[in-house]
Parts: structure tokens; sequence; C-alpha cells
């Protein structure tokens, strides 16, 4: 069923909830660095959720038993914070949504940790202008496969895979609602986009083949994600608002 568009008041409580969401990302992703483990990185960032006045989203979702998702490397997306240690090189995406006052912000970066490849660097730079590139092809009237058509163009002429079975949602007052939006696609087709509505544009982009393998959490329903191939994978998402003549980024960073 199609969101339902969202009023001034509810707007502004996903504003706060999008801005704390940012502000965690960023606070926790300066403290990275070689030998912490993922679930240190995990620790900082909820307390810094709770120190600003929001809770994580992630605990306890579906069984989900941590704060954030952060996935090193091979891992796609839905790593499970845990006491695997950071190494210099390494790329490590940090996936954080807070909730405030019944709406969600989510947000994720991929952060390079000290001296990485030349391969890294050009797949963590492609995959940021990739979410850009269908950020900005949002229109009021547009479509979700309008963003994957982009998205997909370009990371394909860059050399890249995107994942085609994850992507962005809805969001706002529940944390996973309607549109799907792929990281690929045709123009005009997929979902309509409904304005005044938010949902988010998180392409996936992997350094050789699209393929994945399945791992299951203990005690929960949410599975993680490798490359079949075991090659690097980097993703960044920001939530959106689309209005009636464009669109607003709300989880821009501080």
């Amino acid at each position: 069923m199609p969101q339902k568009p969202l009023d001034k008041e509810e707007i502004a409580k996903m504003r706060i909830a999008c801005r704390m969401a940012a502000d965690v990302l960023s606070y926790t992703g300066k403290l990275i660095k070689p030998g912490m483990t993922t679930l240190e990185i995990d620790e900082i960032a909820n307390d810094r959720t709770l120190t600003i006045g929001g809770v994580s989203a992630c605990i306890g979702y579906h069984g989900y038993p941590k704060s954030t998702c952060i996935s090193p490397n091979q891992v796609v997306c839905h790593g499970l914070p845990g006491d695997y240690v950071i190494k210099d090189g390494d790329i490590v995406n940090l996936d954080v949504t807070v909730k405030k006052d019944g709406f969600f912000g989510d947000t994720s970066k991929t952060f390079m940790i000290g001296q990485v490849s030349e391969d890294a660097k050009d797949l963590v730079a492609a995959a940021h202008e990739a979410m850009m590139i269908g950020i900005k092809a949002i229109t009021p009237n547009g479509w979700t496969g309008d963003i994957g058509f982009e998205t997909n163009k370009f990371v394909t002429r860059k050399g890249y895979t995107t994942i085609k079975e994850i992507g962005g949602h809805g969001i706002g007052r529940v944390f996973h609602d309607e549109p799907f939006v792929p990281a690929y696609g045709k123009k005009g087709k997929g979902e309509k986009l409904r304005p005044w509505t938010c949902f988010t544009v998180e392409p996936m982009v992997n350094e050789g083949t699209d393929e994945f393998i399945e791992r299951t959490i203990h005690g929960s329903s949410i599975k993680y994600y490798e490359t079949a191939d075991g090659l690097l994978s980097a993703q960044f998402e920001h939530t959106i608002l689309l209005t009636d003549t464009g669109y607003e980024i709300l989880t821009l960073e501080p």
C-alpha cells in the first residue's frame, strides 16, 4: 500500500530524526581507526544516538541484536558488528538509523581507513557519485525506475555492477515502507513517486560480480550479504523528502 503523504508536523519530525542520524554517522565515522572492532564502533554509535536523544531503530528489528550495520570490504550490507578488527586499507560501510518521536532517519557512508588502494578509492568514489546521480534523477512526477536507470548506467560505464535485489525503501512513520528503490530500472517504470513522502536512495556498488552470498544472523530474520567473488562492495545512503517541486536531502552531514 503506498505511503500516505506527510503533513507539516510530520515532516518537521522527519527532519529532526534525519539530522540525528547524520550526526551519529559523522561523529562515529571520525573515530573509526585500525585496531578497533566493529562492535566497538557500534557501541560508539549507540552511545552517541542516546546522548543526542534518539534510539537506534536497528536494535530488536526482526531480532537484529545491534544498533548499526557495519559492512567491511566484501560485505555488501547488514554486516553484524562483532569481533572483526578494522585494518589499515579497509573500506567500511556504517549504516545508521535513528528513531525519534515515531519517525526514522536512515543514512550510511563507506569510510576509507588509512592507506587504501587506488582500486578501493575509485570504487568508493563511484558508489558516492552513483547515489548522487540517482538522487538528481528524482522528480515529483517521477518513478523509481528513473532513479535506477541513471544509477545503473553510471555504474556500468565505470566497469562496476549494482546489486539488483536489495535497494532503497520508503521511510517515515515506519522503518521500511513502499516504494522499493532499486539501483537499476527503466525510465518511467517501477513505482510512482509520491510528493511529501520520504524514501532512501542507497545503491550498493560491487567491484566485480553483482552476485552475492546470503548469510544468516543468529536469532534474527535479517540476513547479511557478501559478494560472491570476494571483491569489494561500497554503499552510500541518504533519506530523501520528495516535494511538489523537487526534493530535499534530509541526511546531509552537519
